[in-house]
């Protein structure tokens, strides 16, 4: 509720309510019409108080910041969704590469065998 959240953080109620008029917190409503308040809310709610109190960030500028930092995470996410589909493809197209050998008309013979220092070179006879 608006009441507790201003007494954990020190901030008047109308604060609250700016910063939700401002756009910069939408907490959800119960039936009977309460803000009430979620974790995400509250680490955002700290965000914002973090850039006015400790870095003097007036409100254009916390809605800008906050903005970038949601793109941000959106983009990480899209490169995280990247790099899986990216290592999945990979990890198929193993697969594949692997098993063409034995599927292939001509046999392919396996040089695991032939890999060692001396592979590839004569020795001379004395």
């Amino acid at each position: 509720m608006i009441s507790a959240v201003a007494e954990q953080y020190q901030i008047h109620p109308q604060t609250l309510r700016l910063y939700e008029r401002e756009g910069l917190l939408a907490p959800s409503r119960s039936e009977g019409n309460t803000r009430l308040y979620t974790d995400e809310d509250l680490e955002r709610l700290e965000v914002i108080l973090q850039l006015t109190r400790e870095l003097g960030v007036n409100l254009a500028g916390v809605e800008i910041i906050l903005n970038m930092r949601e793109k941000m995470a959106a983009m990480q996410r899209q490169i995280e969704d990247f790099v899986s589909t990216l290592n999945h493809e990979l990890t198929l197209q193993a697969r594949r590469s692997f098993e063409a050998p034995q599927q292939s008309l001509i046999p392919v013979i396996q040089m695991t065998a032939m890999t060692g220092p001396d592979f590839g070179t004569k020795k001379r006879r004395k």
